[in-house]
């Protein structure tokens, strides 16, 4: 990795002072092309490129010197502050593409189509794995915006492919008490500060402080990010949570519109079984049995890293 990385940079000028030619080095000229024609929130630019906030102001503050960046409070939300770009910026960003386009063709041009091919479909790969290894998952509050706005695209998704649509109010909905510690927990997956996916807990059959069994519930993985293993990881480490809570087994539903779903379970080790609930959107029902303090770690990432293929989180998992 180390490798490649030292290729990679130098070959995209990234060790250059001046990147492109331009006078400026690679972190400034990263930060003028994301901020973009309609311009963005200096929270939004920090989250997405993973900057640390001084180095953010500092950068900032020497585009604007140059004339390229105008920073004010947002029109909408006074405590929010917005990087726009000047006319003299625009322009700067357009001429980054053209010689960027320019470096890329170089790179390409010395290459047989055959090569090309190749080291697109790698590129390809590499982009995907690496994105894959930014997302993050964290137990969350299911009244937080991120845990709204998952579980707002997970319904509205069932929504649009259950054959009649999905009613929340059929469907057993959680009270958010039943989301958090010790009744359960929320798990939400974010890339860059933005929430790409979710999975919830909900134990039951409490037995001396511990349940019984625990239901998946709610697992979802933004179509942005689908094919990168999240759907997989997700479940994996729902599973382990069960496991540390005291379960020895872990249950779900799901309907038979989500096929990549029930492929995913099936390759999981779940068995189905008879019906557990009454949930009206439910048609399959499925088990597993869990080894003591879950999947070992050789397991989970073996669960985690395998096949990144279409089946791997394409869809919600379940009702």
């Amino acid at each position: 990795m180390r490798r490649f990385n030292r290729v990679v940079t130098q070959r995209a000028g990234a060790l250059d002072d001046a990147f492109l030619a331009r006078g400026r080095p690679l972190g400034q000229a990263r930060v003028l092309w994301e901020i973009g024609p309609e311009g963005a929130d200096i929270r939004t630019l920090r989250n997405r490129l993973g900057l640390d906030s001084g180095y953010l102001s500092r950068v900032l503050a020497a585009l604007a010197a140059d004339g390229l960046v105008v920073v004010r409070p947002s029109e909408t939300d006074r405590r929010v502050r917005t990087a726009r770009l000047t006319r003299a910026g625009l322009a700067e960003r357009a001429e980054l593409d053209r010689r960027n386009d320019a470096v890329a063709s170089s790179i390409l041009e010395p290459l047989g189509e055959a090569q090309r091919a190749r080291l697109v479909e790698a590129m390809a790969v590499v982009e995907r794995l690496l994105t894959a290894s930014m997302i993050r998952l964290q137990p969350c509050d299911p009244r937080h915006p991120h845990a709204r706005s998952s579980l707002g695209s997970y319904f509205a998704e069932l929504a649009a492919r259950f054959d009649g649509g999905f009613d929340i109010d059929r469907a057993n909905p959680d009270d958010p008490s039943d989301l958090v510690p010790p009744a359960g927990l929320l798990l939400v997956a974010t890339l860059n500060g933005e929430p790409v996916g979710c999975g919830a807990l909900r134990h039951h059959d409490v037995r001396r402080g511990a349940p019984h069994w625990s239901e998946i519930k709610r697992l979802w993985v933004a179509p942005t990010v689908r094919g990168a293993g999240l759907g997989r990881r997700l479940l994996v480490a729902l599973e382990q949570r069960a496991a540390a809570a005291g379960a020895r087994t872990v249950r779900l539903d799901t309907n038979r519109v989500l096929t990549e779903a029930i492929t995913m379970y099936r390759a999981e080790g779940y068995r189905e079984i008879p019906a557990f609930n009454d949930n009206p959107y439910a048609h399959h029902w499925f088990e597993k049995r869990l080894a003591p303090g879950g999947p070992r770690r050789g397991q989970a990432r073996a669960a985690s890293t395998r096949s990144t293929n279409a089946v791997s989180g394409t869809a919600p998992a379940q009702a």
